[in-house]
């Protein structure tokens, strides 16, 4: 029976359909992972409770040193002058400051209070008095509202802050010889200092938020280098998370090699998950953040090493000799008694596995055994493939993310036969001493230097506890200023040009 045309056309059709949902599927599933954060972080209520403590003076050092403009005019026979306005002291005990989803931050100051002191010049009929005047804001509520966001840079900013300021009541005190008569004029003063004052509270912390503030959050790393081999790259995916407990930032978290900052590990670790909420913050690192680092590393060239010479520990270049004695004697006599070379090329970049029994990385390497004759090219004896397993200890010291290694398994076999692969058993204790003595305190130099984590300046970590997990680890930790938000500020203003990590956004 002849099948009809059409339904040869309709099945031929069906055929690139087929692929193009596939590779719709692919797409998709690529773009999630090249989106998945390996670095997530958590700050509760109990971290945003400290917060307020240190922002709050931050408010008091911002509200006295406002500008409040003089004040002058007359009712009737009676001329005023009110000039140099200071506050003197404030009290804004009752304040809070609370997450308010999905992208705020809630700051409320309900009854507080600003002393005020200025210069008084009276006049009334042919009185002349001047002095100075006592004023007190009672009923002072300012109500803000920051919003929180991610900007094109992948930086965490202020983008956008709502301010309400009043103020229920003020109270005069006058001093003088004319105190008495000018009383009844208190009224007309503080009704005019009440509006310049609460004039100037809102734009002073618009100022100290959008400005003064996002200033601060420049100096947490974004896009940054680690050393002269590696950058590390800290940018947000998407705007902050807000709920009623706390906040969740997530970050790329993720290293590439400086030469070739396009050229990156794809993502396919699974995203920590932060449950936890007991710490002050939270900081979840997957498999992937270790992996990128040690493909960047792996990339630049790094992780090859070579040792020549007195280099190579006597007890092992009499065991490599003794191996290799037959094919060192088929050799011209005139370079048996060449010095030795180990040359060792990691093969592969290394990976990362983290399981809740702790953290492990896997290095394969080939190690060329060679005989350097004086004015000679390098004579190749063996080429060994080593595979080892190293188990890692993660830290977090002050804001530096260590990490220390030390070395537990490791083999190694011959690459031309299996028979040389038995002759070479004996090297694995001498080969394993000598990574454990030159190879692995170079690593650990480097890793022990530690990467900055994404906190600004004068931020700190305490009492860090480090908890594996199937695929990434978390750290729960408390958080302390090293230094106050005003000297930071101050700091940054007085440092001419823009700091490392603006230049990196």
């Amino acid at each position: 029976m002849k099948r009809p045309k059409d339904a040869g056309c309709e099945e031929r059709a069906a055929m690139p359909l087929h692929c193009l949902l596939f590779l719709l599927t692919w797409l998709g599933t690529a773009s999630v992972a090249a989106h998945t954060p390996a670095c997530k972080m958590r700050i509760t209520d109990k971290g945003l409770a400290l917060v307020k403590q240190e922002g709050l003076r931050f408010v008091e050092q911002e509200l006295e040193s406002i500008s409040i403009p003089d004040l002058h005019g007359k009712q009737g026979k009676f001329h005023y002058n009110i000039s140099s306005v200071k506050v003197t002291h404030l009290q804004l005990n009752f304040s809070e400051l609370h997450f308010q989803p999905e992208q705020d931050l809630a700051f409320r100051i309900n009854n507080g209070s600003i002393g005020v002191r200025f210069r008084r010049q009276l006049l009334y009929w042919f009185f002349y008095d001047i002095g100075s005047i006592k004023t007190w804001a009672e009923g002072v509520n300012i109500h803000t509202l920051l919003r929180l966001s991610r900007d094109q840079g992948g930086r965490l900013k202020i983008a956008n802050m709502s301010c309400n300021a009043s103020i229920a009541r003020m109270h005069a005190g006058f001093s003088g010889t004319l105190r008495k008569v000018y009383e009844f004029v208190a009224i007309l003063l503080t009704t005019g200092m009440r509006y310049l004052i609460s004039q100037q509270i809102c734009p002073a912390l618009n100022h100290a938020g959008l400005v003064l503030l996002n200033s601060l959050l420049d100096t947490v790393p974004v896009r940054n280098p680690v050393d002269e081999y590696v950058g590390s790259d800290y940018s947000l995916l998407n705007d902050p998370h807000v709920t009623p407990e706390n906040i969740d930032l997530d970050f790329k978290g993720m290293f590439f090699p400086l030469q070739n900052e396009n050229e990156t590990l794809p993502n396919l670790a699974p995203e920590p998950l932060l449950r936890e909420t007991e710490r002050m913050v939270y900081m979840g690192l997957s498999e992937y953040f270790f992996d990128s680092a040690l493909f960047s590393y792996y990339r630049a060239g790094v992780l090859n090493m070579e040792f020549a010479g007195d280099e190579v520990p006597k007890d092992l270049q009499v065991l490599l000799r003794a191996s290799f004695f037959g094919s060192i004697m088929l050799l011209n006599p005139d370079v048996v008694d060449a010095p030795l070379i180990l040359k060792l090329q990691v093969t592969e970049a290394p990976r990362c596995t983290i399981r809740s029994s702790g953290t492990s990385v896997s290095v394969s390497a080939l190690l060329n055994i060679f005989l350097a004759p004086l004015n000679q090219p390098p004579i190749l004896l063996s080429s060994l493939t080593m595979e080892s397993r190293l188990s890692a200890k993660v830290v977090l010291h002050h804001k530096a993310l260590q990490v220390q290694l030390d070395l537990r398994r490791f083999r190694i076999y011959s690459n031309q036969s299996a028979f040389e692969s038995l002759a070479l058993l004996p090297l694995q204790a001498p080969l394993k001493t000598l990574l454990q003595m030159t190879i692995m305190p170079f690593i650990n130099e480097k890793t022990t230097k530690g990467v900055r984590i994404p906190l600004p300046e004068g931020m700190d970590f305490t009492k860090e506890a480090v908890r594996s997990h199937l695929g990434y680890l978390t750290i729960g930790a408390d958080l302390h200023f090293t230094k106050g938000l005003r000297e930071v500020i101050e700091k940054l203003r007085a440092t001419p040009g823009p700091s490392l990590a603006s230049r990196a956004a």
